[in-house]
């Protein structure tokens, strides 16, 4: 039974059998490890209070070492939205982050903002004495990364990066073999987070001025991240990549999930495909989409060593072992559902917070993920050219 180390959260099996199904559930009868407040709370505020706080807000208000002080939004209505679930008080909404900063004096700040929104609020944060939690990506660019980077050093504060799949637990089993040494030298990895027809139809993540871009930067990013973290984050050095757009920009009436997009104001890709090359000689090979003539959504990374190879989902170890090549499952590895992420990860910032206990997504992990975001977008706006990361 996997149990997380971070909230001692059980969850169900990765592959159970029928019998297993038809069975009595005893996991709710699991003692689950209990965090006990030690008397100091993290206090925490929220720069953004859209749909991704609506993670965030549940996965704090679980920890007896967390109060939620302030929420700030643009829009009232957002903020106001969440004062129940937060425990907080109209006179804790704002819609000014800076006088929200000044006024509630957070220990901590959570910004849920726009990714363009990401860089100016975080560093605001770390200015004003808090610990900062980004979602992802960390920024639209790698300057702006460095300028968060360079602001939380100089305050003396933490920064983490939203970063949750790094907590999933097929993540955690691949991982896992990875730091043993099972793959030998990973040389190549596949990536893919590719949908066939979704397109959200709320936010803005169809405008490239306020997002950055399209499916690569907004899904691409979480395959990308889990997968470089397997890989014991080598350093990109180069980037080829190309995009296209071809449906998100034109009224559709093709039944989807999702219909009624902002067409109009939709400047991001639909498709992105792009290659990293790394210092150690490996190479990445990404995948995303928000619309594409596929078979089925795809959300999954492969990787391939001088030893062994794995897959993320199922997650699968291929070797070579007693003389054959084998296949290995594991019968399980924990619950990956996306609340229960959410209670990890923020659990784990935290810790990294309130406790100075590591993290596994630094600033510096975002950063990297990002120059290889920003690669492949240069690279296809030259028109397919490789271009160097620094």
């Amino acid at each position: 039974m996997y149990l997380s180390q971070t909230t001692g959260r059980y969850g169900p099996a990765y592959g159970v059998s029928e019998m297993a199904n038809n069975a009595v559930d005893t996991t709710g009868f699991a003692q689950t490890q209990k965090i006990e407040a030690t008397g100091k709370k993290l206090r925490v505020a929220f720069i953004g209070t859209g749909g991704i706080a609506g993670a965030h807000i549940p996965a704090l208000m679980k920890c007896p070492d967390v109060e939620i002080v302030g929420l700030c939004d643009i829009i009232p209505e957002r903020s106001r939205q969440y004062m129940e679930k937060a425990k907080c008080t109209k006179e804790q909404c704002f819609t000014d982050y800076t006088k929200m900063l000044q006024a509630v004096k957070p220990d901590a700040v959570s910004v849920c903002t726009p990714n363009g929104v990401h860089a100016p609020a975080a560093i605001a944060a770390s200015r004003a004495g808090a610990h900062v939690i980004v979602e992802k990506p960390m920024a639209m660019n790698p300057k702006e990364c460095q300028a968060m980077i360079d602001a939380a050093k100089k305050a003396g504060k933490k920064l983490v990066i939203g970063f949750q799949y790094r907590y999933h637990p097929n993540t955690a089993f691949i991982k896992n073999a990875a730091d043993k040494g099972v793959f030998g030298d990973i040389m190549f990895a596949r990536v893919q987070a590719l949908r066939r027809r979704g397109i959200p139809n709320w936010g803005v993540f169809g405008q490239k001025k306020l997002q950055g871009g399209g499916p690569c930067i907004d899904i691409g990013v979480h395959v990308l991240e889990m997968t470089h973290y397997v890989m014991g984050s080598p350093k990109p050095v180069a980037a080829v990549g190309n995009t296209w757009t071809y449906l998100g920009n034109k009224p559709s009436k093709v039944k989807c999930t999702w219909p009624n997009w902002d067409h109009k104001t939709y400047t991001v890709e639909d498709l992105a495909i792009g290659q990293i090359r790394f210092a150690n000689g490996a190479l990445l090979h990404l995948e995303a989409s928000f619309a594409a003539h596929i078979e089925k959504d795809v959300w999954n990374f492969e990787i391939n060593g001088t030893k062994g190879g794995a897959k993320w989902d199922p997650p699968t170890l291929f070797r070579d072992d007693m003389d054959y090549m084998t296949n290995s499952t594991p019968s399980w590895v924990g619950n990956g559902d996306f609340g229960g992420l959410f209670d990890d990860k923020l659990r784990g910032f935290v810790d990294h917070a309130l406790y100075n206990k590591p993290t596994i997504a630094p600033g510096e992990a975002g950063m990297a993920v990002q120059k290889m975001l920003d690669g492949i977008y240069r690279s296809a706006a030259a028109g397919g050219k490789e271009v160097k990361i620094v």
